[in-house]
């Protein structure tokens, strides 16, 4: 692709994605609704655009664009957000856009969507995109419905559904679990033995290039690093190992955090800790997407990698 919007562009996500196809030579235009606070690579076009909540004119944005990858929305670590709100920026600002991208001739439209369209924070077997989707929240509800509002546009589409996303600037959760990592103290993470798929940033961005580069065939795809997900405990020693450190990963018997959160009607958090949610990327690396690395070698290569602070620090869009 030669000319691209990407929304959600000031994110970490979008940010990398930016990056990445302004660097393979594509014109992109990076949409935000606020001026960002670091620049983009020289060449990138920034277009300010209202709040999601309100209706608005995408065409100009569209014009001379062959291909949208649309990563805004609102997340599901943003506390206090109602089901009509999720569903208004997720589902209804998505239809505005595939449908203005329908009129504006785009030939290939990649909606970012989430595995929590597909299932809850915890699945009791490996995924794919034979099951039949159902979420448990209203933010996976949003995503799903924005899903049909894609397929109904009648623009040319594919849709990606991908799992928690790490890399540099990631927040929320993962970002936890990082400076846990870098501290000098023991973690009980020793019984955590589910299992939970990841998907490093750059694998994310390899394989929007890859369906980029083929015509859109209105397919649905999984996205995850391959191989099998690492327990928690070996997310947080392969971290520790990867900066020369001994693990230093202890007991503790996981029924103290579980009793206490299914007390306090929290059981998505203790879904998030202690459920498996394995999610089997085959059908995109059938059709031929080849990912640069596993997740173990991910987050070595991340752990090694210099700490980022304050301002440049970005919330990842994917839910945990």
């Amino acid at each position: 692709m030669t000319s691209l919007l990407v929304t959600g562009a000031s994110g970490m996500i979008g940010r990398a994605v930016v990056a990445a196809f302004a660097a393979r030579g594509a014109a992109v235009r990076a949409a935000v609704r606020r001026p960002p606070q670091a620049a983009f690579p020289p060449g990138v076009e920034v277009v300010q655009h209202p709040d999601l909540t309100a209706p608005f004119d995408w065409e100009p944005l569209l014009q001379a664009t062959e291909a949208v990858i649309h990563l805004a929305g609102i997340a599901p670590t943003r506390r206090g957000v109602t089901p009509a709100l999720f569903d208004v920026v997720n589902r209804q600002a998505t239809a505005r856009l595939a449908e203005a991208a329908a009129r504006a001739g785009v030939r290939h439209f990649v909606f970012v969507s989430s595995i929590r369209a597909q299932s809850g924070p915890a699945a009791d077997h490996a995924l794919t995109e034979r099951d039949a989707a159902a979420p448990t929240d209203a933010y996976g509800r949003s995503k799903l419905a924005a899903e049909a509002a894609v397929r109904a546009s009648g623009v040319p589409f594919t849709i990606l559904r991908p799992v928690p996303v790490y890399g540099p600037g990631a927040g929320g959760y993962f970002a936890l679990l990082l400076r846990a990592a870098r501290s000098p103290w023991p973690l009980p993470l020793k019984d955590f033995v589910s299992r939970r798929s990841l998907l490093g940033l750059d694998n994310f961005v390899s394989a929007l290039a890859f369906v980029l580069e083929r015509p859109p065939a209105g397919e649905t795809y999984l996205v995850a690093d391959p191989g099998m997900p690492l327990r928690l405990a070996d997310v947080a020693a392969t971290l520790r190992q990867a900066r020369g450190r001994w693990p230093l990963i202890v007991p503790f018997p996981t029924q103290y955090l579980e009793l206490p959160l299914l007390l306090m009607r929290r059981a998505d958090i203790w879904e998030r800790l202690g459920g498996n949610l394995r999610v089997d990327a085959g059908k995109l690396i059938a059709a031929g997407w080849q990912p640069a690395h596993d997740t173990r070698s991910g987050l070595t290569a991340l752990a090694r990698a210099p700490v980022q602070h304050g301002k440049s620090r970005r919330r990842a869009a994917a839910a945990m």
